[in-house]
């Protein structure tokens, strides 16, 4: 049912924890299924993402998806980041099962929504980045 690089990041998932005074913080979730997905980053003078870690409530896949997302992200700019989306988190995953696609997009909205404090936090604004949403359900899904 899950590829192997699913099940490597669900048993030995990468940037786990919190960043103390991070630049930006983002937490997401879905009410239907219960995962919620918070995503810390740190962001540098130059808009490179330093360092980025997460804390997830869920399924092994909403783990395995923040995982991936964190190492995705991590030492990109901003607008590289940006172009991080819940399809490609799947694809360096291996593929999600269809019933476990809205956690990789949890997963996305959850670098936009600390992207989005980032930016408020220091009064910017990020190209093609849009207020988040902070409840993400099946819906939201096939918009993407």
């Amino acid at each position: 049912m899950y590829s192997e690089k699913v099940m490597d990041h669900f048993e030995h998932p990468r940037n786990v924890g919190e960043i103390e005074n991070a630049s930006g913080t983002g937490t997401v979730g879905n009410p239907k299924c219960g995962d919620i997905m918070r995503i810390y980053l740190d962001i540098d003078e130059n808009q490179v993402i330093r360092d980025c870690k997460f804390k997830t409530y869920g399924c092994g896949a909403a783990v395995a998806t923040s995982s991936m997302a964190t190492e995705m992200v991590k030492g990109k700019t901003i607008q590289e980041a940006m172009k991080v989306t819940n399809k490609a988190v799947a694809e360096a995953l291996d593929g999600l099962p269809p019933v476990k696609m809205h956690c990789s997009l949890l997963a996305e909205e959850a670098i936009h929504a600390a992207l989005w404090d980032y930016a408020k936090k220091n009064g910017i604004t990020i190209e093609g980045l849009s207020e988040p949403k902070d409840n993400i359900d099946e819906e939201d899904e096939e918009e993407y």
